[in-house]
């Protein structure tokens, strides 16, 4: 990563409490997305338009529970807001802090529970129901199984090319006050960590922009436009943009169904799992419809579901989705105290720390180690 981005204006009320809306929105909506495909997965689709079938069924035990994607999601912005809290003793390496945030995810899948002890994991690492085992890819378990960082140089995992990098890449398009291409950037550093197929980690970096141009207002088309700009540039990018623009001229092929997801979706890589979000995104009547497209599919219909969910909250807000869904949503309040406390970061953070001295309790929660 290069020079950190220069202090945005000031935040009036205003605009606080509409980026807070959006974090919130982007955060729980994936999560939702997730919960609602968790069950669905792999399974053949009901043809049926699902506009309004779209339920939480249960998986892993548990109506509305969640995949590994939403616990990687959550650390992503752990660690998003590490990076801002250890920029204060002039280390700035926004990857190497999502790294270790990665880590300590890592270890929520090998120990039984949080170890108080490890006063540096701070507070995420110390919920008890992330330590749940959610189905986590392969890739990410191998890319994250040593303390070696992949790199663009040296990724880990060179032919993977499955959706997790992208499913938890939100937190990266809400970095409202970075230029978009430094997102994008971003997303791809942190992404090879565990994906090394550009399809995969360019996928990642086209949905966090995507992301970051609906929670600066863009519309979806806009912020859509703006991917396919950016990956212009990039090595690689062929598979990313044709997908792209085949989602977009999908729009226009008559009503949506779950043939059309599906033809989109295609083998459930990366590449298909944003066409398809995208797809739903946009023909949805609303978000319960657009999730219900996401899900029936008989594809990787969590990865889907959580990349559509987070498009769909970041456009409209935590207070457009679907109140009956939410409240069933495994670990609701972590995601909403997360959400808070990185719009919090974002927004106040020099009310909070900086090199001549910190709020003690922020530091317990994010500590600069």
């Amino acid at each position: 990563m290069g020079a950190p981005p220069a202090a945005g204006a000031v935040w009036g009320r205003a605009e606080q409490q509409d980026f807070r809306s959006r974090v919130r929105g982007a955060l729980l909506g994936s999560a939702l997305g997730d919960a609602l495909g968790a069950p669905l997965d792999e399974k053949a689709p009901d043809d049926a338009p699902p506009a309004r079938g779209a339920e939480l069924l249960p998986a892993f035990g548990r109506t509305g529970a969640v995949s590994a994607a939403t616990q990687l999601a959550l650390f992503t912005v752990d660690g998003l807001i590490r990076a801002q809290v250890r920029r204060d003793t002039g280390a700035w390496h926004p990857p190497t802090d999502v790294h270790r945030a990665y880590l300590r995810w890592a270890a929520t899948q090998r120990d039984w529970g949080p170890d108080e002890r490890r006063k540096e994991d701070g507070w995420l690492a110390r919920e008890e129901w992330l330590y749940a085992r959610r189905g986590a890819s392969s890739a990410c378990l191998l890319g994250l199984g040593n303390d070696v960082m992949g790199t663009l140089d040296k990724p880990k995992n060179p032919d993977a090319d499955g959706p997790e990098a992208a499913t938890r890449s939100a937190g990266f398009g809400l970095l409202v006050g970075w230029e978009p291409q430094l997102v994008l950037q971003l997303a791809v550093e942190c992404a090879v960590q565990t994906h090394g197929a550009p399809e995969a980690y360019l996928s990642a970096g086209a949905y966090a922009v995507i992301v970051h141009a609906l929670a600066r207002g863009d519309s979806l088309d806009a912020a859509v436009q703006r991917a396919l700009a950016l990956l212009a540039a990039r090595p690689g990018h062929p598979p990313v943009v044709d997908a792209l623009k085949h989602a977009l001229g999908a729009v226009r092929q008559g009503m949506p169904n779950a043939s059309r997801v599906a033809e989109l979706v295609g083998d459930g890589g990366a590449v298909g799992a944003l066409a398809g979000a995208v797809y739903c995104a946009l023909v949805g009547e609303d978000i319960r419809h657009g999730l219900g497209l996401a899900v029936h599919h008989g594809g990787p219909s969590a990865a889907v579901g959580a990349l559509c969910g987070g498009l769909l909250g970041a456009l409209h807000g935590e207070t457009a989705l679907p109140p009956a869904w939410v409240v069933e949503l495994e670990g609701r309040p972590t995601i909403l105290e997360l959400a808070d406390d990185f719009a919090m970061e974002m927004t106040q953070g020099a009310a909070l720390h900086g090199p001549a001295g910190a709020s003690e309790g922020w530091l317990s929660r994010y500590p600069r180690a």
